[in-house]
Protein backbone atom coordinates (compact mmCIF):
# COMPACT_ATOMS: atom_id res chain seq x y z
CA UNK A 1 0.00 0.00 0.00
CA UNK A 2 1.18 3.53 -0.82
CA UNK A 3 2.27 5.96 2.34
CA UNK A 4 1.65 9.39 1.71
CA UNK A 5 4.37 11.84 2.75
CA UNK A 6 2.21 14.22 5.17
CA UNK A 7 4.32 17.40 3.60
CA UNK A 8 3.63 16.82 0.39
CA UNK A 9 -0.04 15.26 0.26
CA UNK A 10 -2.70 16.95 1.55
CA UNK A 11 -6.43 15.51 2.11
CA UNK A 12 -9.23 17.96 3.41
CA UNK A 13 -12.38 15.90 4.63
CA UNK A 14 -13.88 18.80 6.22
CA UNK A 15 -12.46 21.65 4.23
CA UNK A 16 -14.62 24.63 3.53
CA UNK A 17 -14.36 27.26 0.97
CA UNK A 18 -12.07 30.22 0.91
CA UNK A 19 -14.79 32.79 0.36
CA UNK A 20 -18.09 30.80 -0.89
CA UNK A 21 -19.21 30.29 2.76
CA UNK A 22 -20.64 27.03 1.69
CA UNK A 23 -19.49 23.55 3.34
CA UNK A 24 -17.86 21.10 1.34
CA UNK A 25 -20.32 18.61 2.10
CA UNK A 26 -23.43 21.07 0.59
CA UNK A 27 -21.12 21.25 -2.58
CA UNK A 28 -20.69 17.64 -3.07
CA UNK A 29 -24.73 17.11 -2.70
CA UNK A 30 -25.18 19.80 -5.63
CA UNK A 31 -22.35 17.95 -7.61
CA UNK A 32 -23.98 14.53 -7.18
CA UNK A 33 -27.10 16.40 -8.79
CA UNK A 34 -25.56 17.32 -11.76
CA UNK A 35 -25.91 20.97 -11.29
CA UNK A 36 -22.62 22.02 -11.91
CA UNK A 37 -20.05 19.46 -13.05
CA UNK A 38 -20.19 17.23 -16.12
CA UNK A 39 -17.13 15.57 -17.15
CA UNK A 40 -15.97 16.54 -20.66
CA UNK A 41 -15.60 13.63 -23.06
CA UNK A 42 -15.72 11.11 -20.20
CA UNK A 43 -16.33 8.15 -21.96
CA UNK A 44 -13.39 8.42 -24.54
CA UNK A 45 -11.11 9.28 -21.80
CA UNK A 46 -11.75 6.12 -20.17
CA UNK A 47 -11.42 4.26 -23.64
CA UNK A 48 -8.26 5.85 -24.51
CA UNK A 49 -6.69 4.75 -21.15
CA UNK A 50 -8.69 1.91 -20.81
CA UNK A 51 -5.82 -1.11 -22.10
CA UNK A 52 -3.03 0.73 -19.78
CA UNK A 53 -5.48 0.78 -16.33
CA UNK A 54 -7.50 -2.37 -16.46
CA UNK A 55 -3.90 -4.47 -15.68
CA UNK A 56 -3.31 -5.47 -11.65
CA UNK A 57 -1.40 -2.69 -9.91
CA UNK A 58 -2.16 -0.18 -11.97
CA UNK A 59 -1.73 3.29 -11.09
CA UNK A 60 -3.00 6.13 -12.99
CA UNK A 61 -2.62 10.19 -12.36
CA UNK A 62 -5.76 12.57 -12.63
CA UNK A 63 -3.39 15.32 -12.79
CA UNK A 64 -5.93 18.14 -12.83
CA UNK A 65 -8.63 16.71 -10.54
CA UNK A 66 -11.31 19.09 -10.10
CA UNK A 67 -14.37 17.91 -8.49
CA UNK A 68 -13.06 14.55 -9.19
CA UNK A 69 -15.87 13.47 -11.76
CA UNK A 70 -13.27 12.04 -14.08
CA UNK A 71 -11.33 10.23 -11.29
CA UNK A 72 -14.41 9.07 -10.13
CA UNK A 73 -15.36 7.03 -13.14
CA UNK A 74 -12.19 5.64 -13.53
CA UNK A 75 -11.83 4.52 -10.19
CA UNK A 76 -15.78 2.44 -10.68
CA UNK A 77 -14.79 1.10 -13.77
CA UNK A 78 -11.10 -0.13 -12.77
CA UNK A 79 -11.40 -2.25 -9.02
CA UNK A 80 -7.53 -2.86 -8.99
CA UNK A 81 -7.18 0.81 -9.99
CA UNK A 82 -4.81 3.44 -7.57
CA UNK A 83 -5.34 7.25 -8.28
CA UNK A 84 -3.11 10.24 -7.64
CA UNK A 85 -5.04 13.39 -7.76
CA UNK A 86 -3.47 17.02 -8.39
CA UNK A 87 -5.02 20.10 -7.83
CA UNK A 88 -3.54 23.86 -6.67
CA UNK A 89 -7.34 24.41 -5.81
CA UNK A 90 -7.92 23.87 -2.30
CA UNK A 91 -11.61 24.02 -2.69
CA UNK A 92 -11.33 21.54 -5.23
CA UNK A 93 -9.26 18.82 -3.34
CA UNK A 94 -11.59 19.19 -0.40
CA UNK A 95 -15.01 18.51 -2.22
CA UNK A 96 -12.88 15.28 -4.31
CA UNK A 97 -11.98 14.19 -1.05
CA UNK A 98 -15.23 13.48 -0.09
CA UNK A 99 -16.57 12.32 -3.05
CA UNK A 100 -13.76 9.76 -3.52
CA UNK A 101 -13.77 8.67 0.50
CA UNK A 102 -15.51 5.40 -0.17
CA UNK A 103 -12.38 4.37 -2.45
CA UNK A 104 -10.59 4.34 0.81
CA UNK A 105 -6.87 4.03 0.22
CA UNK A 106 -6.79 3.55 -3.67
CA UNK A 107 -6.56 7.39 -3.38
CA UNK A 108 -3.83 10.07 -3.02
CA UNK A 109 -4.65 13.67 -3.39
CA UNK A 110 -1.79 16.08 -3.50
CA UNK A 111 -2.57 19.78 -3.46
CA UNK A 112 0.07 20.91 -6.26
CA UNK A 113 0.59 22.40 -8.95
CA UNK A 114 0.10 19.82 -12.53
CA UNK A 115 4.02 20.38 -13.48
CA UNK A 116 4.92 19.36 -9.99
CA UNK A 117 3.88 16.02 -11.06
CA UNK A 118 7.37 14.22 -10.88
CA UNK A 119 7.83 15.32 -7.57
CA UNK A 120 4.26 14.17 -6.23
CA UNK A 121 4.95 10.82 -7.59
CA UNK A 122 8.53 10.95 -5.97
CA UNK A 123 6.84 11.08 -2.34
CA UNK A 124 4.76 8.71 -3.05
CA UNK A 125 7.16 6.31 -3.70
CA UNK A 126 6.12 5.98 -7.18
CA UNK A 127 8.49 5.16 -10.13
CA UNK A 128 6.10 5.30 -13.00
CA UNK A 129 2.50 5.28 -13.76
CA UNK A 130 0.01 3.70 -16.30
CA UNK A 131 -1.90 6.43 -17.15
CA UNK A 132 -2.26 10.21 -16.67
CA UNK A 133 -5.46 12.32 -17.66
CA UNK A 134 -5.00 16.68 -17.88
CA UNK A 135 -8.63 18.29 -18.54
CA UNK A 136 -7.31 21.79 -18.70
CA UNK A 137 -8.96 25.13 -18.45
CA UNK A 138 -10.81 26.74 -15.76
CA UNK A 139 -12.93 24.12 -13.57
CA UNK A 140 -16.90 23.81 -13.62
CA UNK A 141 -16.46 25.00 -10.02
CA UNK A 142 -14.29 27.93 -10.59
CA UNK A 143 -16.74 29.31 -13.46
CA UNK A 144 -19.77 28.57 -11.40
CA UNK A 145 -18.79 30.51 -7.97
CA UNK A 146 -19.14 34.01 -8.86
CA UNK A 147 -16.75 34.94 -5.97
CA UNK A 148 -13.58 33.23 -7.65
CA UNK A 149 -13.58 36.37 -10.12
CA UNK A 150 -13.16 34.55 -13.34
CA UNK A 151 -16.43 35.38 -15.24
CA UNK A 152 -16.89 38.65 -17.03
CA UNK A 153 -20.13 38.63 -16.85
CA UNK A 154 -20.83 38.34 -13.11
CA UNK A 155 -19.84 41.51 -11.00
CA UNK A 156 -16.55 40.02 -8.36
CA UNK A 157 -13.42 40.68 -7.38
CA UNK A 158 -10.67 40.52 -9.74
CA UNK A 159 -9.34 37.12 -8.34
CA UNK A 160 -8.78 34.64 -11.11
CA UNK A 161 -6.68 32.37 -8.83
CA UNK A 162 -7.08 28.86 -9.29
CA UNK A 163 -4.98 28.44 -6.07
CA UNK A 164 -6.80 30.88 -3.26
CA UNK A 165 -3.09 30.19 -1.24
CA UNK A 166 -1.45 31.69 -3.75
CA UNK A 167 -0.72 35.48 -3.67
CA UNK A 168 -0.67 37.12 -7.52
CA UNK A 169 -4.36 37.67 -8.58
CA UNK A 170 -6.05 39.99 -11.69
CA UNK A 171 -6.20 42.70 -9.67
CA UNK A 172 -2.32 43.05 -8.85
CA UNK A 173 -1.72 42.65 -12.07
CA UNK A 174 -3.70 45.55 -13.25
CA UNK A 175 -2.44 47.45 -10.78
CA UNK A 176 1.70 46.85 -10.72
CA UNK A 177 1.95 46.24 -14.42
CA UNK A 178 3.60 48.73 -17.30
CA UNK A 179 1.54 49.22 -19.90
CA UNK A 180 3.76 47.73 -22.24
CA UNK A 181 3.41 44.16 -19.79
CA UNK A 182 0.30 44.75 -20.36
CA UNK A 183 -0.21 45.30 -24.04
CA UNK A 184 1.85 41.96 -24.15
CA UNK A 185 -0.20 39.37 -22.06
CA UNK A 186 -3.06 41.04 -23.78
CA UNK A 187 -2.31 40.29 -27.13
CA UNK A 188 -0.02 37.01 -26.34
CA UNK A 189 -2.39 35.29 -23.97
CA UNK A 190 -5.65 36.72 -25.85
CA UNK A 191 -5.11 37.31 -28.65
CA UNK A 192 -6.69 40.44 -28.44
CA UNK A 193 -6.31 43.07 -31.59
CA UNK A 194 -7.17 46.00 -29.01
CA UNK A 195 -4.38 45.40 -26.76
CA UNK A 196 -2.80 48.44 -27.07
CA UNK A 197 -6.32 50.84 -26.12
CA UNK A 198 -7.34 48.74 -23.32
CA UNK A 199 -3.80 48.67 -21.79
CA UNK A 200 -3.73 53.02 -22.10
CA UNK A 201 -7.46 52.89 -20.65
CA UNK A 202 -6.20 50.63 -17.36
CA UNK A 203 -2.78 53.03 -16.81
CA UNK A 204 -5.30 55.84 -16.90
CA UNK A 205 -8.01 54.79 -14.57
CA UNK A 206 -5.53 53.40 -12.37
CA UNK A 207 -3.68 56.87 -11.67
CA UNK A 208 -7.13 58.08 -10.50
CA UNK A 209 -8.54 54.66 -9.00
CA UNK A 210 -7.57 50.76 -9.13
CA UNK A 211 -9.73 48.28 -10.91
CA UNK A 212 -10.89 45.81 -8.11
CA UNK A 213 -14.10 44.46 -9.31
CA UNK A 214 -14.69 42.50 -12.51
CA UNK A 215 -17.43 44.96 -12.78
CA UNK A 216 -15.39 47.87 -13.45
CA UNK A 217 -12.95 45.72 -15.84
CA UNK A 218 -15.98 45.39 -18.07
CA UNK A 219 -17.25 48.74 -18.31
CA UNK A 220 -13.42 49.91 -19.04
CA UNK A 221 -13.28 47.67 -21.99
CA UNK A 222 -16.52 48.15 -23.32
CA UNK A 223 -16.14 52.06 -23.23
CA UNK A 224 -12.74 51.35 -25.09
CA UNK A 225 -14.55 49.22 -27.75
CA UNK A 226 -15.98 50.67 -31.25
CA UNK A 227 -18.91 49.81 -31.62
CA UNK A 228 -18.20 47.65 -35.39
CA UNK A 229 -15.99 45.16 -32.64
CA UNK A 230 -18.50 45.01 -29.90
CA UNK A 231 -20.94 43.10 -32.43
CA UNK A 232 -18.04 40.40 -33.00
CA UNK A 233 -18.61 39.20 -29.52
CA UNK A 234 -17.82 40.59 -25.65
CA UNK A 235 -14.92 42.52 -25.62
CA UNK A 236 -13.87 41.78 -22.54
CA UNK A 237 -13.94 37.75 -23.21
CA UNK A 238 -9.84 37.86 -24.45
CA UNK A 239 -9.00 39.90 -21.64
CA UNK A 240 -10.15 38.18 -18.59
CA UNK A 241 -8.54 35.00 -21.05
CA UNK A 242 -4.76 36.88 -20.35
CA UNK A 243 -6.02 37.64 -17.40
CA UNK A 244 -6.53 34.38 -15.65
CA UNK A 245 -3.47 32.72 -18.02
CA UNK A 246 -1.03 34.98 -16.25
CA UNK A 247 -2.32 34.93 -12.72
CA UNK A 248 -2.02 31.09 -13.26
CA UNK A 249 1.06 30.77 -15.32
CA UNK A 250 -1.13 28.07 -17.20
CA UNK A 251 0.94 28.45 -20.30
CA UNK A 252 4.57 28.16 -18.68
CA UNK A 253 3.45 25.48 -15.92
CA UNK A 254 1.59 23.73 -19.06
CA UNK A 255 5.10 23.65 -21.34
CA UNK A 256 6.98 21.62 -17.77
CA UNK A 257 4.21 19.72 -17.09
CA UNK A 258 3.88 17.31 -20.58
CA UNK A 259 7.40 16.55 -20.83
CA UNK A 260 7.14 15.63 -17.17
CA UNK A 261 4.11 13.30 -17.65
CA UNK A 262 5.43 11.45 -20.20
CA UNK A 263 8.66 10.95 -18.46
CA UNK A 264 6.82 9.47 -15.67
CA UNK A 265 5.10 7.18 -18.16
CA UNK A 266 5.54 2.87 -18.41
CA UNK A 267 5.88 1.44 -21.28
CA UNK A 268 2.71 1.17 -22.49
CA UNK A 269 1.16 3.80 -20.50
CA UNK A 270 -0.88 6.24 -21.44
CA UNK A 271 -1.42 10.10 -21.65
CA UNK A 272 -4.52 12.00 -22.54
CA UNK A 273 -4.83 15.76 -22.93
CA UNK A 274 -7.87 18.08 -22.70
CA UNK A 275 -7.25 21.44 -24.10
CA UNK A 276 -10.14 24.20 -24.27
CA UNK A 277 -7.94 26.75 -26.44
CA UNK A 278 -5.12 27.50 -29.07
CA UNK A 279 -2.24 28.45 -26.72
CA UNK A 280 -2.76 25.30 -24.46
CA UNK A 281 -3.50 23.09 -27.51
CA UNK A 282 -0.45 24.03 -29.32
CA UNK A 283 1.60 23.57 -26.66
CA UNK A 284 0.41 19.68 -26.05
CA UNK A 285 0.65 19.25 -29.70
CA UNK A 286 4.36 20.00 -30.10
CA UNK A 287 5.03 18.26 -26.89
CA UNK A 288 3.65 14.98 -28.30
CA UNK A 289 4.41 14.96 -32.04
CA UNK A 290 8.09 15.68 -31.08
CA UNK A 291 7.98 12.56 -29.12
CA UNK A 292 6.33 10.55 -31.81
CA UNK A 293 8.47 10.41 -34.88
CA UNK A 294 11.72 8.70 -35.80
CA UNK A 295 15.03 9.99 -34.87
CA UNK A 296 16.67 8.44 -38.22
CA UNK A 297 18.70 10.70 -40.04
CA UNK A 298 17.06 11.16 -43.58
CA UNK A 299 18.17 8.79 -46.02
CA UNK A 300 18.98 6.14 -44.10
CA UNK A 301 18.05 2.81 -45.14
CA UNK A 302 16.83 0.40 -42.15
CA UNK A 303 15.76 2.44 -38.61
CA UNK A 304 17.83 1.23 -35.96
CA UNK A 305 16.03 0.63 -32.59
CA UNK A 306 17.29 3.56 -30.95
CA UNK A 307 15.80 5.63 -33.59
CA UNK A 308 12.28 4.50 -33.22
CA UNK A 309 9.52 6.94 -31.73
CA UNK A 310 9.61 6.91 -27.88
CA UNK A 311 5.54 7.33 -28.10
CA UNK A 312 2.63 7.01 -31.02
CA UNK A 313 0.00 8.89 -30.98
CA UNK A 314 -3.22 7.32 -30.53
CA UNK A 315 -5.70 10.10 -32.34
CA UNK A 316 -5.36 11.76 -35.84
CA UNK A 317 -5.05 15.00 -35.06
CA UNK A 318 -7.24 16.67 -32.08
CA UNK A 319 -10.30 14.94 -31.57
CA UNK A 320 -13.85 16.68 -30.58
CA UNK A 321 -16.79 16.42 -28.37
CA UNK A 322 -19.51 14.92 -30.74
CA UNK A 323 -22.51 16.98 -31.65
CA UNK A 324 -24.47 15.31 -28.98
CA UNK A 325 -22.32 16.04 -26.29
CA UNK A 326 -21.80 19.42 -27.27
CA UNK A 327 -25.67 19.96 -27.01
CA UNK A 328 -26.08 18.70 -23.51
CA UNK A 329 -22.79 19.83 -22.13
CA UNK A 330 -21.85 23.66 -23.75
CA UNK A 331 -18.72 23.98 -22.34
CA UNK A 332 -17.37 20.50 -23.98
CA UNK A 333 -17.67 22.94 -27.71
CA UNK A 334 -14.37 23.80 -27.81
CA UNK A 335 -12.57 20.80 -26.19
CA UNK A 336 -9.39 19.62 -28.42
CA UNK A 337 -8.22 15.88 -27.32
CA UNK A 338 -4.87 14.25 -27.75
CA UNK A 339 -3.49 11.14 -26.41
CA UNK A 340 -0.40 9.14 -26.93
CA UNK A 341 1.16 5.51 -25.77
CA UNK A 342 4.59 4.91 -24.68
CA UNK A 343 6.14 2.53 -27.08
CA UNK A 344 9.68 2.42 -25.58
CA UNK A 345 11.88 4.35 -23.04
CA UNK A 346 15.63 5.87 -24.41
CA UNK A 347 18.19 4.29 -22.65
Amino acid sequence: MLTPSRQALTYFPDARSYRMGISTRELVQIIMSNQIHTPVMLERCIELLSPALAQEGAIVVDATLGMGGHSEALLERFPLLTLVGIDRDTDALGIAGDRLARFGDRVHLAHAVYDEVGRVLADLGIAEINGILFDLGVSSLQLDRVERGFSYSKDAPLDMRMDATSERTAATILATYSEGELRRIFYDYGDEKLAPRFASRIVQRRDEHPLTTSAELVELISAATPAAAQRAGHPAKRVFQALRIEVNQELAVLERAIPAALEALAIGGRIVVMSYQSLEDRIVKRALQSRSVSTAPAGLPVELPEHRPEFALLVRGAELASDEEKLANPRSAPVRLRAAERLRRVA
